[in-house]
């Protein structure tokens, strides 16, 4: 039997219905020599959007010692307004150990030690308050485990000069550009998606996806301590917040790898999560308390 053919990151990957997806980028080089934008267009209220000039990427960790050492330096790489910033709930693996002696050597390079494990959501809320203190333009969130691509970076970067929150779809236009999951995960997160537009009216590909790029005034925008949701729930409520209050949204296509180091943080909690979270968003949109 010849042996099975390998996945393609750049060519497209099998979809659950058997087509092929095409990440919608004319040359592998698109990834680090993304088309500049054109001037900005004003916003929803009537003022023209500022230049990024400094962002800052958070990095939400539990035991990703191996992943973090790597990953920080290739985002650093990428642009030079970027920082970094890591949260990290107590690592018993010591990551927060590793990321402290990365700092000491690089001041763009930040770090928020929490006690224990307390979920991603979390996390990012610290995170994003951490930052709105400083004087960051943009705000990304990203994972640590390389199943987010940093090359991907400057097309971000680029695509915010335009818009207030840029989402990185694995889904765009239902192009499946994910690699390396089982067909039961990948078949679970799109039919998350598909769930989630139909109750909140989402007008996105990928309302689960954990790569975004938010301005500080959607941050500043949303009350941050009446979000209490974590996985998928999380990445729903937030994009959800940002489109019920009018922010433009944009989505652009990312390849998605699945980790190669380190365990998945997915659980049946975050999926139960999910299912309910979106009824009580849409109902509170209804009644105008979001």
């Amino acid at each position: 039997m010849a042996d099975p053919v390998k996945p393609d990151p750049l060519r497209g990957v099998p979809t659950p219905f058997g087509r092929r997806a095409q990440p919608r980028v004319s040359e592998p080089t698109d990834l680090r020599r993304p088309t500049p934008l054109s001037v900005p267009r004003p916003d929803a209220d009537g003022e023209v959007r500022s230049r990024v000039q400094r962002a800052i990427v958070i990095i939400p960790t539990y035991n990703e010692r191996d992943n973090i050492q790597r990953i920080v330096p290739l985002v650093l790489e990428q642009d030079s307004r970027l920082d970094v910033l890591v949260v990290d709930d107590g690592s018993p693996d010591g990551t927060g150990a590793v990321v402290r002696e990365m700092a000491a050597t690089e001041p763009r390079i930040n770090i928020l030690e929490r006690a224990g494990k307390m979920g991603l959501g979390t996390a990012y809320i610290a995170g994003f308050r951490w930052a709105l203190e400083r004087d960051y333009d943009v705000m990304f969130e990203m994972d640590a485990d390389f199943s987010h691509d940093p090359r991907h970076i400057p097309e971000f970067l680029a695509a915010v000069e335009d818009a207030d929150l840029v989402l990185g779809s694995r889904y765009q236009e239902g192009r499946v550009t994910v690699v390396n999951w089982p067909i039961a995960r990948l078949v679970l997160s799109y039919a998350a998606n598909i769930y989630a537009r139909a109750i909140t009216r989402l007008p996105v590909f990928d309302a689960t996806g954990g790569f975004k790029c938010f301005r500080r005034k959607v941050l500043e925008a949303i009350d941050l301590s009446a979000v209490h949701s974590n996985g998928y729930a999380f990445q729903i409520e937030m994009t959800y917040r940002a489109f019920n209050r009018g922010f433009r949204i944009v989505e652009i296509p990312i390849v998605f790898l699945d980790r190669t180091l380190g365990e998945s943080k997915m659980s049946k909690n975050i999926v139960r999560e999910a299912i309910w979270m979106v009824w009580r968003l849409r109902w509170h949109a209804m009644r105008g308390t979001l």
